[in-house]
């Protein structure tokens, strides 16, 4: 070593030149390798394009079956909306609705259940430990759970109600938080008009107990109100001729459902009674009913000479003679000059004079 130049440092790195050898090797062995595994890469990546090509088929096949299923319930629907039946029993718009949230749920659910599971399968293809990836997914599920716990139980409320067909578009519901028409029905919110014109939105978890007046039937009652002096049998004549013609004129005969029904008396009092009529008729046309059985029994009263209460005084009621007394005065203790009262109002007389 010359004098004067520094020493190598024992501790510090060493670099050692990379000869054409070395890099000669360092290949060869990474040809050997890849040559080695590539048949596996191959079989590898095989299975996986053939898993996703799979799972792209099946997701398509079973979405164009929904697509079809749910476009042969809207053409089942068409073919009867013409009809007498169709108008009273089916609602083209509501089977529309109702069939195509239907159908959207069972694609998604369809594509979400062929889709996760081609995704674990490539998963495993790759040798990816799933235990730990799901373990977290739950976790994730459970936490996503707790924070839109509303927005689930608003979905699951809606496909639980459009499934079991509870109401629909064009039904006429007691919701508890709102009543009104149904104007559209999601899977989160249903969205009611009410009788004044305004739309409520009402979102279906909240939703505890559903009253549908527009399935089935309903029931028109009137009571009607006379005095206790009429006869019941001629008062039930009259009713029950306002009412049978009722049924035989448009478009009554087709909202009654049924007989109009006297059902007798429902309260007797000193001053009245009450009669009560019934009848079965279409879903939401009672109140019109009512209003027209109202109309036809009062004219016939009219006609009959029946007075229902309320009404204007009979002619032949005498009337009474004018009390006399009326316009008297009550007597004053004030008259009689010698009452007490007269006495203590009276002038002091003057007294003796005092001046001499």
């Amino acid at each position: 070593m010359a004098a004067g130049s520094p020493s190598p440092d024992p501790t510090g790195p060493t670099t050692t030149p990379v000869t054409l050898d070395d890099a000669q090797k360092s290949a060869t062995e990474a040809a050997g390798w890849v040559e080695q595994n590539w048949s596996t890469w191959l079989a590898i990546g095989l299975r996986i394009l053939l898993i996703l090509i799979i799972a792209s088929v099946l997701r398509v096949l079973i979405r164009r079956a929904l697509t079809k299923l749910i476009d042969r319930m809207n053409r089942s629907a068409q073919a009867v909306e013409g009809t007498a039946l169709g108008g009273l029993l089916v609602n083209v718009e509501r089977r529309r609705q109702r069939s195509e949230a239907i159908g959207s749920v069972l694609r998604s659910v369809a594509s979400f259940l062929i889709l996760g599971t081609a995704a674990l399968m490539v998963l495993g293809v790759l040798n990816i430990d799933l235990a730990p990836l799901l373990a977290s997914a739950g976790v994730a599920g459970v936490a996503i759970g707790f924070g839109a716990r509303n927005l689930v139980t608003d979905f699951l409320s809606g496909v639980f109600m459009i499934l079991e067909d509870q109401y629909g578009v064009g039904d006429s519901i007691d919701a508890g938080v709102a009543s009104g028409e149904v104007v559209e029905v999601g899977l989160r919110v249903t969205k009611l008009r009410g009788d004044n014109g305004e739309i409520w939105y009402v979102r279906n978890g909240e939703i505890k107990r559903i009253g549908n007046l527009s399935q089935g039937w309903a029931t028109a009652g009137v009571d009607v109100r006379v005095r206790p002096t009429e006869d019941l049998t001629r008062v039930r004549a009259v009713i029950a001729e306002a009412t049978d013609s009722m049924t035989k004129d448009e478009p009554w005969n087709e909202r009654l459902w049924g007989p109009v029904e006297i059902l007798g008396l429902n309260e007797v009092l000193l001053e009245s009674m009450v009669i009560r009529i019934s009848a079965k008729t279409m879903p939401g046309k009672a109140l019109g009913v009512e209003r027209e059985m109202r109309w036809r029994i009062k004219e016939a009263f009219d006609a009959a000479g029946i007075r229902i209460v309320g009404g204007p005084p009979l002619t032949d009621t005498p009337a009474s003679a004018p009390d006399p007394t009326a316009s008297m005065s009550a007597p004053s203790a004030l008259g009689n000059p010698t009452s007490p009262q007269s006495l203590a109002t009276a002038p002091i007389p003057p007294g003796p004079s005092l001046s001499k």
